[in-house]
């Protein structure tokens, strides 16, 4: 009688380290992005610096299209999987607490969707109890009310964010942040360099043998529609509190000048991600987390849509509604950042900080 061994998978820290040696021991793909200079610099690989490599990964996919080890080669390569499986893990390991950032990972659109609409009927019950006095959507819900409620709704997700950054910092072995290493890490953000493909003609994440600058253009139209949006919302605070200044703003004002460009950029940003992302091949991700990336796509979108739809409706009788849907969306997106994609950008900063501060491996090594 014989028994079958039962030999378990691979965890995914194995299986990208598996990969990850192979890559370092080729090094076709050595200029890529910043993953392979970083590669270079040892023959081992510790668990920390598998994290460090898959959160300074972009999932451009270039390596994958270039490579000749990739299935149907017995090696099997495919380093955007690998190390998309294990940025996810990170996120999911280091959150706090842990359940929320699985659940959101695996239910993203359905979690998202059932928490804005709750949140929606609760402000709209809220505006019932009109204050005495206020004008445009201070009409509806007073300025101190709004305060008490997204004050710790903003505050405590960032602490957990914080924590979670801490560490991350610990396990990959982060050393001393210096100066030089924050402007060249934010220098790199700005640009989105890592998407620009190892010889700047851009990515190959939505078509294998087409290079494209169009995922970069639609992050960074994202990410600049949301800083003008939080800009915005800064001067109307500095408005309010030190000059007295306060809301509706007209057009011609710092924050509308701001915020209106800027959601028109998240909703540019939003809808060209999602595109993409329907476009690209799944098995080149994290496929279990799918979902959970697209409800933060959505969201981003819902957010900057109802905004936009909310100051277009000024003096109507829907802002009633507006506001409630705009301001449940806020609250979503603030309380699921640590544990939707929104935290993906902490983590990648901080990879390139922490990268800015090793030395430069020598090619060939």
């Amino acid at each position: 009688m014989s028994l079958d061994l039962i030999i378990p998978a691979p965890s995914a820290t194995d299986e990208a380290r598996r990969q990850i040696e192979i890559c370092n021991a080729c090094r076709y793909c050595e200029g890529f992005c910043a993953v392979f200079p970083a590669m270079t610099r040892q023959k081992a690989f510790a668990d920390g610096d598998l994290t460090q490599l898959a959160n300074l990964c972009h999932n451009c996919r270039g390596c994958y299209y270039a490579c000749q080890y990739t299935a149907p080669h017995e090696f099997a390569l495919n380093i955007p999987a690998a190390l998309a499986e294990v940025r996810v893990e990170s996120w999911e390991r280091l959150a706090r607490p842990q359940a929320l950032a699985r659940l959101f990972q695996t239910h993203g659109v359905a979690m998202a969707g059932l928490l804005v609409v709750a949140l929606a009927c609760f402000f709209w019950a809220l505006s019932a109890l009109r204050p005495e006095s206020g004008a445009g959507f201070y009409a509806f819900l007073g300025h101190n009310t709004l305060v008490a409620i997204f004050a710790p709704a903003f505050v405590l997700p960032l602490a957990l964010i914080a924590l979670s950054i801490r560490d991350y910092w610990r396990e990959i072995g982060g050393g001393r942040v210096r100066l030089a290493h924050l402007l060249s890490a934010f220098d790199s953000a700005a640009r989105m360099k890592n998407l620009s493909g190892g010889h700047g003609e851009g990515c190959n994440f939505e078509q294998g043998d087409r290079f494209s600058d169009r995922r970069r253009v639609f992050h960074q139209l994202m990410m600049y529609g949301f800083l003008l949006c939080f800009a915005a919302t800064s001067a109307a605070t500095v408005m309010h509190y030190l000059l007295g200044l306060e809301a509706p703003y007209g057009l011609i004002s710092v924050p509308k000048l701001l915020g209106v460009p800027g959601g028109l950029m998240m909703v540019a940003g939003t809808v060209g991600l999602g595109w993409l992302k329907l476009r690209a091949d799944k098995s080149l991700g994290a496929r279990r987390v799918w979902g959970g990336e697209m409800a933060f796509v959505l969201l981003l979108g819902a957010v900057a849509l109802s905004g936009l739809a909310l100051y277009a409706a000024s003096n109507t009788g829907a802002v009633g509604v507006l506001l409630a849907v705009h301001l449940a969306t806020v609250m979503v997106l603030f309380l699921l950042m640590p544990f939707s994609k929104m935290v993906h950008g902490f983590y990648r900063l901080a990879a390139m900080i922490a990268e800015a501060g090793k030395p430069t491996p020598q090619s060939g090594e």
